[in-house]
């Protein structure tokens, strides 16, 4: 099974400063391709604390140079904030840098303080990720983007340096609404899960993403990444205590960078699915929320890491596998034993499983 690890340069509390951070998370990035790592990903957000990597292209290139063998992936780059014609031209960069080693993931964005600062109308976000992303996929298998549609007008130009290898098979998305899933399907790419609700749910929405998938390409969807924040230890009780610290403390700042709770979500078009949820939590409150979302990610012993993750995996039918190890304010030595440990004696065996189709 593939096992790749991502990187988030959160800095929630100002314990460290942005560039304490920085240098923290570049150095778990190094990392990866030593301790075994099939790739390395990050996750574009803006404006505050809670992921300060605005340019996940920049981040992944630079990494590009740093390793000869780890896969590069976005977790993800938000298509609505950007020109695609720059994102094609990013992509194509890293991947003819990497040699090929680029793992496109793309998502339409949800966070409010975001699309205002980008000056978006977060209303129109799934109008413009579908034009956006008919026009980029496009691209990058032609060499050429052009788009004439109500969203996106864009006269024809070159890719340069042109694509060289098709991205068909290497291109997901971040989709958690059943809107985003049908769309998904009809792109033709696969899905991220990023769990952020009940595993029941996910797995109905899995099962439809796959019927359409199958209409629409006569052929099966390629099969999930999952991506889970990571609290490892040989002691038990500690790894309890990360998850009741880091992971509820990320869990949180989930919550209010998203606004989960913003029932004025309701109102916003394409965005209906989270006000039902803000409604959910202003029914439960905002900790039982935090304490579910939390409960959605792994921690333990080793034995008890790997045990849920194959739990996961299989559940979703998974090629692969994503672990997050710094997060919350985590102290930064904690970090670099959590996926050590990880890395040491729980991906070894994850790796020995195999599955039918590896990302």
């Amino acid at each position: 099974m593939h096992v790749g690890m991502s990187v988030t340069f959160q800095n929630l509390d100002g314990d460290y400063t942005d560039r304490q951070v920085y240098s923290h998370e570049l150095g778990m990035a190094d990392l990866a391709e030593p301790l075994g790592f099939d790739s390395i990903w990050a996750a574009e957000h803006h404006f505050n604390g809670y992921t300060m990597c605005p340019s996940v292209w920049q981040f992944l290139t630079y990494m590009a140079g740093r390793t000869k063998r780890v896969k590069l992936g976005s977790m993800v780059s938000i298509l609505p904030w950007h020109n695609p014609v720059r994102v094609a031209e990013e992509v194509s960069v890293l991947d003819h840098m990497s040699n090929g080693r680029a793992m496109l993931g793309i998502g339409r964005g949800l966070g409010r303080i975001e699309f205002d600062g980008f000056q978006v109308p977060m209303g129109e976000s799934r109008e413009r990720f579908v034009a956006y992303g008919t026009a980029l996929l496009n691209a990058l298998e032609s060499g050429y983007l052009e788009s004439d549609s109500e969203h996106y007008r864009q006269p024809r130009v070159a890719i340069r340096p042109a694509p060289f290898a098709t991205f068909r098979g290497r291109t997901y998305a971040a989709a958690v609404s059943p809107e985003s899933a049908r769309i998904m399907a009809k792109l033709g790419i696969g899905i991220l899960v990023i769990a952020q609700k009940p595993w029941d749910k996910t797995l109905a929405e899995l099962n439809m993403y796959r019927e359409i998938y199958r209409e629409i390409n006569g052929v099966e969807a390629p099969k999930p990444i999952i991506a889970s924040w990571v609290a490892c230890h040989n002691d038990e009780a500690t790894a309890r205590r990360m998850y009741e610290t880091y992971i509820r403390r990320y869990s949180r700042s989930a919550l209010e960078h998203y606004e989960f709770h913003n029932e004025g979500l309701a109102k916003v078009k394409g965005y209906e699915y989270y006000g039902a949820l803000a409604n959910n939590i202003a029914k439960h409150g905002v900790d039982k929320f935090v304490d579910f979302l939390a409960a959605l990610q792994i921690y333990g012993t080793p034995d008890q890491v790997y045990g849920k993750m194959m739990e996961y995996a299989q559940m979703c039918d998974a090629a692969a596998v994503l672990g997050v190890f710094s997060y919350g304010d985590m102290p930064h030595e904690m970090a670099r034993a959590n996926i050590r440990l990880f890395a040491d004696k729980v991906l070894p065996r994850l790796k020995d499983q195999r599955v039918a189709c590896e990302v």
